[in-house]
């Protein structure tokens, strides 16, 4: 069973905005759950992450300005606004679970990842 469902991406033009979302199906407690991407051919790539407990907010570079994380504690959903869209923001958008240990950052520090789901930005 997947512990983590991505849904919401899909294909828009450059300016435009996307939300997209991470569904927590349950398993072993996790402190919070981060965004990466993945362009083809590039490695992965933090974009945010959040905590359940708390209202801390983490941004890589590429979102900040730009993407807003939030959540729904009751249904253990993570949501991702994306505004300004970009052609280089195209990508596979995962949501993993923290660890609890290392920087948000950091993949190592993810320990259960969805399957994606695929954001296109047209120029």
């Amino acid at each position: 069973q997947v512990r983590l469902v991505e849904s919401g991406g899909g294909l828009v033009q450059a300016g435009d905005w996307l939300g997209i979302t991470c569904l927590d199906t349950g398993g072993a407690f996790r402190p919070g759950i981060g965004w990466f991407r993945q362009a083809a051919g590039k490695e992965r790539e933090f974009v945010a992450h959040i905590n359940w407990s708390d209202v801390s907010t983490w941004y890589g570079d590429v979102a900040k300005g730009r993407f807003t994380i939030s959540r729904d504690n009751d249904k253990k959903t993570v949501y991702l606004e994306m505004n300004s869209l970009k052609p280089e923001d195209t990508g596979v958008y995962y949501c993993a679970t923290h660890s609890g240990n290392g920087d948000v950052t950091y993949i190592s520090s993810y320990d259960s990842w969805g399957q994606g789901t695929q954001v296109t930005v047209s120029s």
